[in-house]
C-alpha cells in the first residue's frame, strides 16, 4: 500500500472576528487575513454603548442588555460589515491570574501536571472554579520558562452563554494583554523588550513584552478613575474632569500643578508597577535583553504630557501606538483620532488565526 497523506485536503479556515466586551461598552472587528498581503485588510468595524449593570465582578449577569446593544451593533452601526458568525472575545487582564513559572526540563506530556501543581501555589482559588492554560515562553536543557493564564470558569461560562442567547460562536476567549501583545508583534519596533501599557476605564493592564508576553501586572488605574481624581482634586464636574483631561492632562496649562497633584497617586502606582516588572525581566534576562521602551495604548494613551511624565520618571523611551496603522483600511473610515487607541484590543483579537472547519 502506498503512504497514507495527512494533508487536509478538506479542511478550510474560516473567518472569526474580534469581540471586545468592555464596561458598559462593545466593540467589533473584522479583519481579512491573506499571508500574501502586506497588512490584514480591514471589513468592518462597530462599537455601541450597553448599561454597565450588566456585568458584575467580571460575569455576565444580564445578558439580555448586552445581546440588545449588539443587535444595534450588527444591525446599524457598522463600518463596513462583520461576514462571520465566529468570535474571538477579550476577557479584562485583571480578571485573570496570570504568572511566568520556571519548571525543570520536561517532556511535553509532563508540562500539564507540572503547571498544575505549580499554579496551586500561587493562584488564592481552587484550580477546579478555574480554566487554566499555559504558553511555553522558552525552554533549554537545563529548563522550560512557561507563562500560566488561569481565568474563573463563571466569568468564561458567562460569555460562551452569551454567545449563545447572541447567535454567535465563541472559538476563543483569551485575556487582552494576549490580544494586546499579538498587535504589538506587528508593529515595526517589538523586536525590542517593551514594557506595554493599556489603559482601560477602570485599570491599566501592564506586560513585559520580548519575544511574546512575558509577565504581566494590572494597577487600578484607567480612564474614568483619571476622571474621578481630577473631579475630586480641582473640584469640578464630571463633564469638566473629562474636558480637563483629554484637553489639557499634564500638559502645559495654568492648572498643571494642580492637575499632576490630582493625577500623581495614580501615575505614582503605574510608575511602581512599571518597575517591579521591569527589575523581574532585568533578573532574567536584563543583560542581554534590556528593556528599551514603554509603549501606550488605550484611552489613557491620549492624555496630553502622559509620555513626558513617564520619560522623566522612568528613564525609558515612552510612545504610544496607533493600532489602525497595523491594517489595511480598505476604502473605510477609521475612527476619529481620540477613539482609536481603545480598539487595541478587538484589533489584537481580529488577528487572531482564523479557526478551521471541514468543508
Amino acid at each position: 500500500m502506498g503512504n497514507i497523506h495527512t494533508t487536509p485536503y478538506f479542511f478550510r479556515p474560516k473567518p472569526l472576528f474580534g469581540l471586545d466586551i468592555g464596561k458598559g461598552s462593545l466593540k467589533a472587528v473584522q479583519l481579512s487575513l491573506d499571508d500574501s498581503a502586506v497588512k490584514p485588510t480591514l471589513v468592518g468595524y462597530g462599537t455601541a454603548g450597553f448599561d454597565p449593570a450588566a456585568i458584575q465582578d467580571g460575569v455576565v449577569v444580564k445578558p439580555e442588555l448586552i445581546a440588545e446593544a449588539a443587535q444595534t451593533l450588527f444591525g446599524k452601526g457598522l463600518v463596513g460589515s462583520i461576514t462571520s458568525r465566529r468570535a474571538a472575545l477579550t476577557i479584562p487582564s485583571y480578571r485573570t491570574f496570570a504568572r511566568s513559572i520556571q519548571l525543570p526540563a520536561l517532556k511535553p506530556h509532563e508540562l500539564a501536571d507540572a503547571v498544575r501543581l505549580e499554579a496551586e501555589q500561587y493562584i488564592p482559588l481552587s484550580l477546579d472554579d478555574l480554566y487554566l492554560d499555559y504558553t511555553v515562553l522558552s525552554q533549554s536543557k537545563t529548563g522550560t520558562e512557561i507563562l500560566a493564564v488561569a481565568v474563573p470558569r463563571t466569568i468564561v461560562d458567562s460569555y460562551v452563554d452569551l454567545g449563545a442567547i447572541m447567535g454567535i460562536e465563541v472559538v476563543l476567549i483569551e485575556s487582552t494583554m494576549n490580544a494586546i501583545g499579538r498587535l504589538f508583534s506587528r508593529d515595526h519596533q517589538s523586536d525590542v523588550a517593551s514594557v506595554i501599557i493599556d489603559f482601560g476605564s477602570l485599570s491599566a493592564d501592564i506586560s513585559i513584552y520580548d519575544r511574546g508576553v512575558v509577565t504581566t501586572g494590572t494597577v487600578d488605574s484607567g480612564g474614568q478613575l483619571f476622571n474621578e481624581a481630577i473631579e475630586k482634586g480641582l473640584k469640578v464636574s464630571s463633564a469638566e474632569a473629562n474636558i480637563i483631561k483629554t484637553k489639557y492632562g499634564l500638559g502645559r496649562s495654568r492648572r498643571q500643578a494642580e492637575i499632576q497633584a490630582a493625577l500623581d497617586p495614580i501615575l505614582q502606582k503605574i510608575t511602581k508597577e512599571i518597575k517591579r516588572l521591569v527589575r523581574y525581566h532585568d533578573e532574567h534576562y536584563g543583560s542581554e535583553r534590556p528593556i528599551q521602551q514603554v509603549v501606550m495604548l488605550g484611552g489613557g494613551a491620549n492624555v496630553p504630557g502622559l509620555s513626558d511624565y513617564f520619560t522623566s520618571n522612568l528613564r525609558l523611551a515612552v510612545r504610544s501606538l496607533d493600532p489602525w496603522q497595523s491594517i489595511e483600511l480598505n476604502g473605510l473610515q477609521p475612527p476619529g483620532l481620540h477613539d482609536r487607541p481603545m480598539f487595541a484590543g478587538v484589533i489584537g483579537l481580529g488577528l487572531a488565526p482564523p479557526t478551521g472547519v471541514f468543508k
